[in-house]
């Protein structure tokens, strides 16, 4: 089972590195288009459907929205050096409606802060997101605003590498909160939706992201450290709550597992759990600090 999970964790970082750094910008549109199909058909059993043409219905709605929602906020408005997507792989300029991401962002930023208090009031709060219905819109505001953020960051200067930071941020943040809560976790953070957490985890992952943040400061010469941290902090905090979501709703249907998909590692929502609150939040931040690479 550990070989396995193992060759699974390789093959998938393989693929999300070769995608995100040898790729042109249409070709990681389709990436992650795909895995947002992926999501949603997971999601849909998530929210009580489980039959597959409930399914395949659920996945349809979303790559209509999705497609709407690329159409809307790329090739849109006057193009200006703030709101171009420059690919220098193909040699194309893409247009991005800058106006139109923020929207969609802060929407996302503000459904995480109520996701946050549905997950503070598990199980009581099921009587406000309980219906099916509600939990498959709660899909579309979650997986949607993913896409938006990672096109949006990949289309940036140096965006590979603003995705590679955010990831590392959400990968520092869950390990450093396994061995901090391992080491020291005597308070619960979520007991009914995740027993497994710990406050005192939670801050090892909040601590290990802040040295993250200063490593990398440090190793890449970054004049302003606290523009990194505005970065780095939300992103991490963030993280959990994209994990916790995804745990309540599991919970709430009596799954493991959002599917069997990947060998060793449930599903593609699983994997992706925390980057889909992440993400919004790290697009925001550096949409709102002005932070250069």
């Amino acid at each position: 089972m550990l070989k396995q999970r193992v060759l699974t964790a390789v093959l998938l970082a393989v693929v999300f590195l070769s995608v995100l750094f040898f790729s042109p910008l249409p070709l990681f549109m389709v990436f992650v288009a795909v895995a947002v199909l992926l999501s949603a058909w997971e999601w849909a059993n998530l929210a009580g459907f489980s039959k597959p043409f409930q399914r395949l219905a659920y996945l349809l709605v979303i790559a209509v929205l999705l497609a709407v929602v690329a159409y809307s906020n790329v090739f849109q408005g006057e193009l200006t050096p703030d709101n171009a997507l420059s690919d220098s792989v193909v040699g194309q300029m893409w247009l991005l409606d800058r106006d139109a991401v923020k929207r969609i962002l802060l929407v996302a930023c503000g459904w995480w802060a109520l996701a946050l208090l549905w997950v503070q009031g598990y199980p009581h709060s099921a009587l406000l997101w309980g219906s099916r219905w509600l939990r498959a819109l709660m899909g579309v505001l979650v997986l949607l605003p993913t896409a938006v953020a990672l096109i949006y960051l990949r289309g940036q200067p140096a965006g590979a590498w603003l995705i590679l930071l955010m990831v590392t941020v959400v990968v520092t943040a869950d390990v450093g909160a396994y061995f901090s809560g391992k080491a020291f976790g005597k308070h619960k953070l979520a007991p009914a939706v995740s027993p497994g957490k710990s406050w005192e985890g939670f801050l090892g992952g909040l601590a290990s992201s802040v040295m993250m943040a200063i490593v990398v400061g440090a190793a890449f010469g970054v004049d302003q450290l606290w523009g990194l941290l505005l970065l780095i902090v939300p992103t991490s905090l963030a993280s959990v709550l994209g994990d916790l979501l995804e745990s309540m709703l599991k919970r709430h249907r009596g799954l493991k597992d959002s599917s069997h998909l990947l060998p060793g590692h449930g599903g593609i929502l699983d994997r992706v759990d925390s980057l889909t609150a992440a993400a919004p939040v790290f697009a925001m931040a550096l949409m709102l600090s002005n932070w250069k690479v």
